[in-house]
């Protein structure tokens, strides 16, 4: 018998029920008694619920977690009821072997022992023997190291909650947000770092690859890779764990690209989760060996007096390994393009052409590339409700059509509102990767004006967070391929159409131009070209690009545009910015095909077809000089804007396009004529 406190007391009868009595046993008025039943070892038990399947705590939470492990045999060599199927455990040895050889190190040709599950979770060290636990574990048969004497511990494909976990647990400056993000830091370094990226120069890229002046490829030799590799591969395998993540490039099926990212860090493999192509449990279990693997030991620097290197950073690529080394650099983005890089490698060497563009599809099949560098609006024109969206940023175009590279989206977040970009605003949710962006202590609600890290915030999420995302991320051949110019000069038209030459012309200059502060306060434009609107992540030189998209628009009739959103009646100070919603009417004109009817002028100079008018645009800002009041002014800038093309296009003119560089003179001449 026990007391409440009130008064009352809690008693069994001799019938083994219990009732709760004042004074005189009774029970209170409304109240339901307790029944209760007595065992045989004479305990009472409530059985308003049945117990849990317990005995302890640790086996209470062992319940919480059903296992989800697929199931799927891989496919044996004999068919029928002989066919040959390996159970999970000899799967799962399998799939670790693979990954200690990926880890392995060259001069101790053999990988670490590795195990499958977080350190934190694991109750003693599994022990060397054939035996394989719930936590699977790989033992190599060469033990003649240090790094013998301990597990690395595996932490495979994980979900984006398990990451979450991880992050929030062991990595500082990692918080969730008010909408379920994942907010996170990438150390000192908020951007890629270009000067840092060394390529091997072998024999065979030597003859491949663009090499010199204007070119992105800073070479390194053979043996240093090896040395930062081995640096990379001793810090990986010196954890207590390691994030593997096996994933693929490519959504056509053809041309997929198997990819392994070995790292360190949560939030590197979230990242990764998100934007490479997230294969099916299927998929996986049949993964067997990566075609390309990236070692991100980013949290460790380089040496930096080994041969070449400049800093304590250095993105290496080594193409006949086809491996990729990050050292000293935590910016998630550099495993993005350092992929895109290799893509751009490997797909010409199929006759794919890789692009740096964005791609959507109208309704009825119509499909249109956007090129275009930071600030020309190509995720905003390219993001359309009324059309799907194959990919943002990195695409294939094959003998069937074209095919996104990735699985998400990597959106800058500077000045981010539910007004300008709500398809973005509504992705970053949860499993969204949010990067060096400000939140409030209390709330966690993003201030994404605040650029107290970096103004390059990110976000990295799956592309079916955009609602109308197209998935598998493939389409027919491109009808319209439009290049995106912020023209700060004022002097381009707002659209021009180009024909095969201009378009190779203009794809090769790659041009923009940037508002620059100078020293004494005044803003001017600055005119800014990189190669295929992509230079930093080309490996071949341009003109094998622009002949390669000359070939195919040619032969599926594609059209070739140059839109200018930039500025109208005169430079960045004085003229004003084209208006988002004519542009818009300019893009919707290209889609639905009234724009190749319309009537067309050449201008001087540049030689670009401009249209006499255009629905929903006043007529007179399609000239842009119309739009000058001072045409003297007007005339010194389109000079001045020209010889910078020209200028920049001197980089370009001694490699010669086929036998007779026929096709070279071509291009060259469409450039500007004064």
């Amino acid at each position: 018998m026990a007391s409440n406190g009130n008064g009352e007391f809690t008693f069994a009868n001799g019938n083994g029920t219990a009732a709760v009595a004042n004074g005189n046993g009774t029970a209170r008025n409304g109240l339901a008694k307790i029944q209760t039943q007595k065992k045989g070892n004479g305990m009472c038990h409530d059985d308003s619920t049945p117990p849990v399947k317990a005995q302890t705590i640790d086996e209470l939470h062992s319940l919480q977690k059903k296992k989800s492990a697929p199931t799927t045999p891989i496919k044996g060599t004999q068919g029928g009821a002989f066919a040959i199927t390996l159970s999970e455990v000899e799967r799962q040895k399998q799939q670790l072997q693979s990954i200690s050889a990926s880890l392995a190190s060259l001069t101790r040709e053999t990988g670490p022992k590795v195990v499958r599950g977080d350190p934190a979770k694991q109750s003693d060290t599994p022990k060397v023997s054939s035996h394989v636990s719930h936590h699977h574990h790989f033992t190599p048969t060469i033990s003649v190291s240090d790094s013998a004497l301990k597990f690395t511990h595996v932490l495979y494909n994980l979900s984006p909650a398990e990451l979450y976990e991880q992050a929030i647990k062991y990595e500082k400056g990692s918080f969730i947000t008010s909408t379920g993000a994942l907010a996170t830091l990438s150390g000192a370094k908020t951007g890629r770092s270009p000067r840092d990226k060394r390529v091997v120069k072998d024999d065979t890229t030597e003859d491949e690859l663009w090499w010199g002046r204007g070119s992105p490829n800073i070479e390194m030799d053979e043996h240093t890779f090896m040395v930062n590799r081995e640096r990379a591969v001793d810090y990986l395998n010196s954890l207590d764990k390691v994030f593997v993540n096996d994933q693929f490039l490519n959504w056509d099926p053809e041309n997929r690209i198997k990819v392994r990212i070995v790292s360190a860090r949560a939030y590197h493999s979230l990242f990764m989760h998100n934007m490479c192509i997230r294969p099916t449990p299927e998929e996986l279990e049949n993964f067997g060996t990566p075609d390309f693997t990236i070692y991100n030991a980013g949290q460790f620097p380089c040496n930096r007096y080994t041969h070449y290197m400049t800093s304590s950073t250095s993105i290496d690529l080594n193409l006949a390994r086809r491996e990729m080394v990050i050292l000293g650099t935590m910016y998630a983005g550099e495993m993005k393009k350092g992929l895109f890089s290799v893509m751009h490698y490997l797909m010409p060497k199929r006759q794919i052409l890789s692009l740096h563009s964005g791609c959507n599809m109208g309704k009825d099949g119509d499909v249109a590339l956007f090129f275009g560098l930071s600030g020309t609006g190509k995720t905003t024109l390219s993001t359309d409700h009324n059309r799907y969206l194959i990919g943002d940023d990195e695409h294939c175009w094959t003998e069937n059509g074209v095919s996104n590279i990735e699985g998400g989206c990597y959106a800058k977040c500077i000045d981010l509102s539910r007004e300008k970009e709500p398809d973005i605003w509504n992705a970053i949710k949860f499993g969204a990767v949010l990067e060096n962006i400000v939140f409030d202590e209390h709330t966690r609600e993003v201030d994404y004006s605040d650029k107290s890290v970096t103004e390059n915030t990110r976000a990295a999420y799956p592309i079916e967070y955009i609602p109308n995302a197209k998935i598998p991320c493939v389409g027919p051949h491109p009808k319209n391929v439009i290049l995106l110019a912020c023209d700060a000069f004022g002097v381009l038209p707002p659209v021009s159409k180009l024909n095969l030459a201009q378009t190779m012309y203009h794809f090769i200059s790659g041009y923009t131009a940037l508002v620059a502060g100078t020293e004494d306060g005044i803003k001017e434009p600055t005119a800014t070209f990189s190669a295929c609107f992509g230079a930093a992540f080309i490996m071949l030189h341009p003109t094998k690009y622009a002949a390669m998209l000359a070939d195919k628009m040619l032969k599926h009739g594609a059209t070739g545009w140059l839109v200018n959103t930039g500025w109208s009646g005169g430079s960045y100070g004085s003229g004003k910015r084209i208006k988002l919603p004519y542009t818009r009417k300019i893009i919707d004109a290209i889609h639905d095909g009234s724009l190749l009817n319309a009537k067309y002028k050449k201008t001087e100079v540049f030689g670009l077809e401009i249209p006499t008018e255009v629905e929903g645009v006043p007529s007179e800002i399609l000239d842009p000089v119309n739009t000058w009041s001072d045409k003297n002014a007007h005339n010194e800038t389109l000079l001045k804007l020209a010889g910078l093309f020209k200028r920049n296009f001197e980089t370009f003119t001694n490699y010669k396009i086929g036998k007779d560089n026929k096709l070279t003179e071509e291009i060259l001449a469409a450039g500007p004529n004064f």
